[in-house]
């Protein structure tokens, strides 16, 4: 498995009063992955070394 780039933790905390399953952190987790690379991308399709906001 690779790393995550969510913090498990900041989600139990935006969740407060909710209990978290552990899939619900991998299904958002890959979310993440897929929106970075996407905006990956764009950035590149649009002559950019540099990810912006507008990419998301």
């Amino acid at each position: 498995m690779s790393e995550s780039v969510i913090v498990k933790t900041k989600i139990k905390e935006m969740a407060q009063g909710y209990n978290v399953s552990s899939d619900f952190a991998d299904a958002l987790d890959e979310k993440v992955k897929q929106l970075i690379k996407d905006a990956i991308r764009r950035a590149e399709a649009n002559g950019r070394k540099t990810v912006m906001s507008k990419d998301l």
